[in-house]
């Protein structure tokens, strides 16, 4: 059993940054791949970006390449999304999510999430 909770999210001005954690409790951690979603409101969740159990991987969806940078620190338990030039559609809620296997992470299907931190850009 993993249980994911997110942080750092808040409101910020287009061009702002921002950088959200998710803290993972229990054992194994670091043999997780772990992702981010984020969820506008009317919405449905779509995928942000992902990052492998090592670390060595990462992917991330179109709209923030170049703006967003995952990253993990497997010794701390924790997952982190560094959140760059934020524009007004970035607004939504950022989920953590974590699965065994990265192709789950990236197909939306975890199998663990965590509760969402809101994250507001004002233009």
């Amino acid at each position: 059993q993993v249980q994911l909770v997110e942080s750092g999210g808040g409101l910020v001005q287009a061009g702002g940054s921002l950088r959200l954690s998710c803290a993972a409790s229990g054992r194994a951690f670091s043999s997780y791949a772990m992702g981010w979603f984020r969820q506008a409101p009317g919405k449905e969740r779509d995928f942000v970006a992902r990052i492998s159990w090592s670390g060595d991987t990462t992917n991330y969806a179109d709209s923030v390449k170049g703006r967003f940078t995952i990253s993990r620190d497997n010794a701390k338990n924790t997952v982190y999304l560094q959140m760059n030039a934020l524009k007004p559609e970035d607004t939504a809620v950022y989920y953590c999510a974590a699965a065994l296997s990265g192709r789950r992470v990236a197909q939306g299907v975890p199998d663990y999430w965590g509760q969402g931190t809101q994250v507001t850009v004002s233009a």
